[in-house]
């Protein structure tokens, strides 16, 4: 169902680095008419008759007005990014000069493109597939080296060729069901039941190998949000300033200094980790903003994909642990417990929280344990070192379409287990074909693209 949709045969135009005073700025064009359009417009040199991957230097004029010099690229279909005739424009970086080169293509029949549109185009010519087309944008919006990688390895197939395995296997055997079909007068079996079974098992498992790694995938797209929670002067802002290395929050030895949620963010080992510095919870604080504070810490510590929950071992019972323990697991969330100031703790005093099992001891104010912190952190993030030469899910909707394909392939199974007849069999292969072809454009509508472009950067 992939190929050109109505209204996508004219010439668009936009903007490809981003807006504002610099050095250059690359104006993107792609359509049928983009070299006869900048023919009129470039006249040192007939752009229509030069060979693709060709760099031309001249004047770009609007009748007589010199609108800049530039350097004109020259991509002919369909070696260019879009699969159309591109041609990207190098002008000089003032926003004054781009808006007039861009205003003047659009009055000689340019438009200006949607947002994603350039990539759109190069799906619907067939340059990539909806799976990588989807990379592109997660490479623009990467801020971690693991994000990078993940989205450059899925750019270049790697996802898509998972899902290429999985489809002709499907696709063969599918085959053979519907030609078992058109000989049921005969009644005989082209299809090796058997070996149709193996491959279920096979897809099976790799289909949940890829759902598996959402959760890794979530991570280095988005994030981990660490609420950093605790009584008043157990040290949280220390802490972050610590693992920040840098003075971000105000630290004092008064009580409730901290009257709002401090939010910064920490790159460690590739992972982005949100922190959260929260008030301190004091429950019956008489101090109204600091109630509101409170209020909020225990809001970022519902939210949060994990709770650092620190604590003063010098002021800490275990009792008070063990009811703080109880309420994080009445509420299901991820947590762990760090004690504070052990610079001048002894090792019995560390001794009696051992019962939790699970007690990091640091001191954030003489950084001990901090980096032993940080590599905890990771690997209750990632659960382990992040591969990411391997195949990983960081998109919603592939994460979706691959739970349907799951269950789809689990009917198959049940199918094949009950002996059911060939047309139903080839009803549930179909199915997880379609499943399949939603994630990689093969199966897809007009309102769907849109809908996935539309997050996509103009120019891009």
């Amino acid at each position: 169902m992939r190929g050109k949709l109505s209204g996508w045969d004219d010439t668009i135009v936009a903007l490809a680095t981003p807006p504002g005073v610099g050095a250059i700025g690359v104006i993107r064009v792609s359509g049928s008419k983009v070299f006869c359009i900048l023919d009129e417009l470039f006249t040192s040199k007939k752009i229509s008759i030069q060979p693709s991957h060709t760099i031309l230097v001249g004047l770009l004029k609007d009748a007589v007005e010199v609108l800049d010099e530039v350097v004109l690229a020259i991509f002919k279909n369909p070696k260019s990014y879009t699969g159309e005739d591109v041609v990207e424009i190098s002008c000089h970086g003032s926003p004054f000069i781009q808006e007039k080169i861009i205003n003047t293509l659009v009055k000689k029949g340019c438009r200006i493109a949607k947002p994603g549109e350039f990539t759109q185009r190069a799906f619907l010519n067939g340059k990539l597939d909806l799976t990588q087309a989807e990379a592109v944008a997660d490479l623009i919006a990467s801020n971690t080296e693991a994000s990078r990688n993940a989205a450059i390895n899925n750019m270049r197939g790697g996802f898509s060729s998972s899902l290429s395995v999985l489809r002709e296997q499907l696709i063969r055997f599918s085959a053979m069901i519907e030609l078992e079909l058109d000989f049921a007068q005969e009644d005989v079996e082209f299809a090796d039941r058997s070996a149709l079974s193996d491959l279920i098992s096979e897809l099976i498992t790799s289909t949940n190998s890829l759902l598996h790694s959402f959760k890794l995938g979530n991570v280095i797209k988005n994030g981990v949000q660490v609420a950093i929670i605790g009584k008043p002067n157990a040290g949280k802002s220390t802490l972050l300033n610590t693992l920040l290395n840098e003075n971000r929050a105000i630290v004092s030895d008064i009580a409730g200094t901290t009257r709002d949620t401090i939010e910064e963010v920490l790159n460690i080992e590739g992972v982005l980790f949100r922190l959260i510095d929260t008030a301190g919870i004091r429950l019956h604080t008489t101090d109204v903003i600091e109630s509101i504070g409170v209020e909020k810490s225990f809001e970022k510590m519902r939210s949060a994909n994990l709770v650092v929950y620190l604590f003063d071992v010098h002021n800490t019972t275990t009792t008070e642990l063990q009811a703080v323990v109880n309420d994080f697991q009445k509420e299901a969330l991820q947590y762990l417990l760090v004690g504070n100031k052990i610079d001048a703790a002894t090792d019995n005093l560390q001794i009696q929280f051992n019962a939790f099992g699970n007690v990091l001891f640091i001191s954030a104010k003489d950084h001990i344990n901090i980096d032993y912190l940080k590599k905890k952190l990771v690997e209750i993030a990632v659960g382990g070192n992040i591969n990411t030469e391997a195949t990983i899910i960081t998109n919603a909707r592939h994460h979706e379409a691959l739970q349907q394909l799951a269950t789809s392939l689990n009917d198959i199974r049940d199918g094949l287990n009950h002996q059911i007849s060939g047309d139903l069999l080839a009803l549930d292969i179909r199915q997880s074909l379609h499943y399949l072809g939603l994630i990689t454009g093969e199966i897809t509508n007009d309102d769907q693209l849109d809908f996935i472009f539309s997050k996509f950067c103009i120019g891009k």
